[in-house]
């Protein structure tokens, strides 16, 4: 049974120290910039999909070096989910003050900067996944296809598109499955891609990489639905960001739609599913496994 606090403090260490070496620093004509860059990516955060990448590819392969070729992925998916969280943040999109327990973005360099470092953060990652120096062994083919898997992922089909939806949806009677294409888009979409490129930078066969689809859709579905919850049954002390924003701005939620405790049993479903798809797979998959009970359990 793997202790999933000491797991996660192990991993969120060892992407913390990858990512201190990959950022820029901050010196020169840039380092404003690139301060408010680093504010945001090293002010917290859990680290789930750059860890969730590493499991996977440690999942696949028994090779001991598969985590440092993959850190250079996984420190871009976390680029590009920071860039999203300064976006999400800025006045016209949640207009939030807090993120993290501490200041936004915004409310700590000014709009126009953190508009410019979340751009900043989102070419990095592309950096990171294109430059061969990072790679550490992946092959051209692997790393092309992780670049497009991500690359949709985050896009107007993915991440982007999901965020638009969302504030479009905003004080409107939307369906049910137009709340789940929000919530598969917005933050399930890049949460997937996290499982995937850790797979095809380790190597996994087809029916594997659908396995892994099938659990990163559902533990990307949980995750948002524990989110929609936690921001009705939490403050914001505990939260670290404004809590009961989603009532505020009237969005479409879980909770909206089903109440707290349908909403919790319609998250343990989705965790349920994901686990069911890693059946075929060794104990290699244990942090898997312990990872997607811990999105249904986390408090924040």
């Amino acid at each position: 049974m793997i202790d999933i606090k000491h797991y996660l403090k192990q991993q969120q260490q060892q992407v913390h120290q990858a990512l201190d070496e990959f950022m820029l620093s901050p010196s020169g004509d840039f380092a404003d910039h690139i301060s408010c860059m680093r504010y945001s990516l090293f002010v917290g955060g859990k680290r789930v999909r750059p860890i969730l990448c590493l499991a996977t590819g440690t999942c696949i392969s028994p090779d001991i070096t598969i985590e440092d070729r993959l850190l250079p992925v996984a420190c871009a998916l976390e680029c590009i989910h920071t860039y999203s969280l300064i976006h999400d943040d800025l006045p016209a999109m949640d207009n939030d003050d807090l993120r993290r327990g501490h200041p936004t973005n915004h409310k700590k360099f000014g709009e126009a900067e953190a508009i410019l470092a979340g751009d900043g953060l989102l070419t990095l990652a592309f950096d990171l996944l294109s430059e061969g120096q990072y790679a550490h062994g992946l092959p051209d083919s692997a790393r092309l296809k992780i670049i497009q898997t991500i690359a949709r992922a985050a896009g107007s089909l993915g991440m982007v598109g999901g965020q638009a939806l969302d504030m479009e949806g905003e004080g409107k009677d939307l369906s049910f499955e137009q709340l789940q294409t929000i919530h598969r888009s917005k933050t399930g979409a890049l949460i997937t891609a996290s499982v995937l490129s850790g797979a095809i930078g380790a190597g996994a066969a087809e029916e594997q990489l659908q396995a892994f689809r099938v659990f990163g859709d559902n533990i990307g579905l949980a995750f948002q639905i524990v989110d929609d919850l936690l921001d009705v049954t939490s403050t914001t002390e505990e939260l670290g960001k404004t809590a009961g924003s989603d009532a505020v701005h009237r969005k479409a939620t879980y909770p909206a739609f089903f109440g707290i405790e349908k909403t919790r049993e319609l998250a343990q479903q989705a965790v349920e599913r994901s686990l069911g798809a890693l059946s075929s797979f060794s104990d290699r998959a244990d942090p898997l496994r312990a990872l997607a009970r811990y999105i249904v359990d986390r408090t924040k």
